[in-house]
């Protein structure tokens, strides 16, 4: 079957098409040079439909809507914005829209987005209209959960996720914040922290002022969670209220923090990470220019070294974490781009690597699609 990876770049959107085996890919695009985009995401209940969250130069933070499969591009009517600040209240606004999520299989056209600064929105209409979700952007702790305390790339509100058995449980992630749940479908929220380290902290066992850089769910056993976070790798497995930090087995000479954590389709107990350098200056680079992914296949218990075909010294780029992602296939393909503008493809498992594509400017998302 046809394979499709959306590329979310510095400079704009482009598209790789396999044919059925993913043995060639042709690259389209670019569509929107020169805006900043950073995430798309093709519809898996309606694949017509692909929303791509941008930032332009002139338009500022905005979203564009296909229902064409990515041909042709609409700017949506009402993206979203904080509501009007009440007096004596300080004013927020959307510095970028950050992230994208299709809402459980049973609400056709329900989206949700998070932006920066730290917002939470929802779309009923597949993406055209957005309100904020007043249960967090309203909370009365929300001031302490997102305290402004941004990391490079702002105070990013990501790692949207709805549990396919439950269209009202929901969990974000905030970086500078934390983990936060939801059971009511955002009427209201709470900590899901416990057990994360937080050694940029005074105190390193706060309940929130977590750094997570990327959440991640398991489609067939919803109840297991993992994260890659600012201090570590971490599992939980619901109902459980404390995160494990499974990347303590990562060589000690690699380290466990990173920015994206991508879950095999079929096993839970199989996950991936790209490591980068974050000793005491935090250059984000491969770990001494060698790039290498690794794979857990036992619930992070061991992890596995997988360079076949990556360079082996002088590259220095490293993975956003919306920049990583793996197919549905019977064996699934894992994917990632790079900050220097490379796309990586693995079609067994991450056991040998080719680059399929090159030359392209900073990649901040690479999404799946059939």
């Amino acid at each position: 079957m046809p394979h499709t990876l959306w590329i979310a770049t510095r400079k704009g959107a482009f598209a790789l098409r396999s044919d059925a085996a993913r043995r060639t890919w042709k690259l389209s695009g670019p569509q929107m040079l020169g805006h900043v985009i950073h995430h798309i995401v093709q519809d898996p209940r309606d694949p017509k439909v692909v929303l791509m969250a941008e930032k332009t130069g002139h338009l500022g933070p905005t979203m564009y809507r296909s229902t064409d499969r990515g041909r042709r591009w609409t700017e949506v009517k009402q993206p979203p914005a904080f509501r009007k600040a009440l007096e004596g209240e300080p004013s927020r606004a959307v510095d970028s829209v950050f992230w994208l999520t299709p809402g459980h299989i049973k609400e056709k056209g329900v989206w949700y987005a998070g932006t920066t600064p730290a917002g939470l929105f929802r779309s009923d209409d597949g993406g055209d209209h957005w309100e904020p979700v007043a249960g967090f952007n309203d909370h009365p702790m929300r001031p302490k959960w997102a305290a402004g305390n941004a990391t490079p790339g702002g105070e990013l509100l990501h790692s949207i996720l709805v549990d396919p058995r439950d269209a009202k449980h929901l969990y974000i992630g905030i970086s500078v914040g934390g983990i936060f749940e939801s059971t009511d479908g955002g009427k209201d929220w709470h900590p899901l922290n416990k057990g994360v380290e937080a050694d940029f902290l005074p105190d390193p066992n706060v309940e929130f002022g977590h750094d997570p850089h990327c959440v991640a769910m398991h489609p067939l056993n919803p109840d297991r969670l993992y994260h890659q976070n600012h201090c570590g790798i971490y599992r939980v497995d619901r109902p459980a209220l404390e995160w494990t930090r499974i990347g303590k087995t990562m060589p000690r000479k690699i380290g466990d923090v990173g920015f994206p954590i991508v879950l095999h389709p079929y096993d839970p107990d199989t996950a991936w990470v790209f490591p980068m350098d974050g000793t005491s200056v935090w250059p984000r680079t491969a770990i001494d220019g060698k790039p290498a992914v690794y794979v857990t296949r036992n619930g992070g218990n061991r992890w596995q070294r997988q360079d076949k075909g990556l360079p082996s010294s002088q590259a220095w780029f490293t993975v956003y974490r919306q920049a990583m992602c793996t197919d549905t296939h019977k064996r699934p393909g894992v994917y990632f781009g790079t900050t220097q503008g490379e796309v990586w493809a693995s079609a067994n498992e991450g056991e040998s690597w080719k680059c399929i594509a090159r030359n392209l400017p900073q990649i901040h998302a690479v999404t799946s699609a059939i």
